[in-house]
């Protein structure tokens, strides 16, 4: 069985991954949402789930709310409930793709109405901030045009750029502006942020405080994602990821499971770049559980992450540089593929037992009940999902 050393065991400790609330929603594809027994039904109940995934990895600290998907009366009572369960509230999510003002754009828009209603919906998010200690303002823009000359595309920019630096204004000292980018969906001619390039145009007009989201799942097939996050550590741009799989677009699948290997190879620029464990650099899972049960898939996403760091921290980096200097192409290759195909399980199966954690988290939910008493428990009312 292979050995990890007490000093990738230390690193692995400090490693945390925040859980999304709305993955614990009922999700599904855009012809049908489905429902499952036991899904949360308010804010209160997709934290008591993450903090379960919590209990049992000890990997995911925080929970991300969604607003106003997690709008609630009293947010230092939801603030103190996870606090009472284990974990803490985490990024904020700002939500300009859901309301019938925004048709044609929000923070881009041309009608001034529209985009002062967008502007306070994120002054409003860091009211939340405020009450519940988040650190960090995550924007998705779902903005752009679907046909040649629908929109002047440079306006739209100037325009994001001003409603940006209105929001920025407003943040405390400790907190964060976050700009995600994707590259298309729903708009498909063009799309206002829709990549990683001009996600860092507009933050690094703002200032210090502003930052960009790489989300694994917004790039065009073939691109290297491991560059892009070279880059931005390079930079000290890299604000957060958005960990998750796809096969096609932006599937929102458990990271991992359509190409472990590139996981791998984004986890290795993150631990070169200085990126790991590091307060500036937040993991974060951004999934929507299909037909899978949640809780497992937050389970099975937050130890692929861990997995995939592990077998990262195990290249031998002496050998790679040395390879790599004496343009061993094949050396330095086989250096890298040597860490890929260790297999780490057993070892931090056997590490979690000396924590006191199930050595097989995924086998401990099945085994502990929690799936059908909240499905007995959480009968009525409305289960919560897309928009809600």
């Amino acid at each position: 069985m292979t050995t990890l050393s007490p000093e990738i065991l230390s690193t692995l400790q400090a490693q945390a991954i925040e859980l999304p609330s709305w993955a614990f929603g009922n999700s599904g594809t855009r012809f049908r949402v489905f429902p499952t027994a036991g899904t949360p039904r308010d804010p209160f109940e997709k934290i008591a789930d993450a903090a379960e995934v919590n209990r049992l990895t000890a990997l995911a600290p925080t929970v991300a709310l969604h607003i106003p998907w997690d709008l609630v009366d009293d947010y230092t009572a939801l603030r103190r409930h996870a606090e009472d369960l284990g974990v803490k509230l985490g990024t904020v999510n700002s939500n300009t793709f859901q309301d019938e003002d925004y048709k044609f754009g929000a923070l881009t828009h041309h009608d001034e109405r529209i985009r002062r209603k967008a502007i306070d919906h994120h002054l409003a998010c860091i009211d939340v901030m405020d009450a519940t200690g988040s650190r960090d303002l995550k924007i998705w823009l779902a903005e752009g045009s679907n046909y040649p000359g629908q929109n002047d595309m440079r306006g739209r920019q100037d325009r994001l750029q001003d409603s940006l630096q209105q929001i920025y204004a407003r943040l405390g000292d400790d907190q964060r502006l976050v700009l995600e980018y994707k590259f298309f969906e729903p708009s498909f001619y063009h799309t206002d942020v829709p990549d990683w390039g001009t996600s860092y145009a507009q933050v690094a007009s703002l200032g210090d405080k502003a930052m960009v989201c790489l989300d694994t799942g917004h790039h065009a097939p073939g691109t290297n994602i491991e560059f892009i996050v070279m880059q931005l550590l390079r930079l000290g741009k890299l604000g957060s990821f958005d960990f998750n799989s796809r096969f096609y677009a932006d599937d929102d699948l458990i990271v991992g499971a359509a190409d472990p290997f590139q996981l791998f190879r984004i986890l290795t620029e993150v631990v070169r770049g200085g990126g790991l464990n590091n307060p500036d650099v937040a993991f974060m899972l951004d999934q929507c559980h299909n037909i899978e049960d949640k809780i497992p898939g937050q389970i099975r996403s937050v130890l692929n992450v861990q997995e995939m760091t592990a077998r990262a921290l195990l290249i031998d980096r002496q050998a790679l540089d040395a390879a790599q200097q004496a343009n061993d192409v094949l050396g330095a290759n086989a250096v890298l593929m040597d860490a890929f195909y260790t297999d780490v399980r057993p070892a931090l199966a056997e590490w979690r037992e000396s924590r006191g954690l199930p050595a097989d988290p995924m086998a401990a939910f099945a085994a502990s009940g929690y799936l059908p008493r909240i499905a007995e428990e959480r009968v009525g009312g409305t289960q919560a999902g897309w928009g809600a």
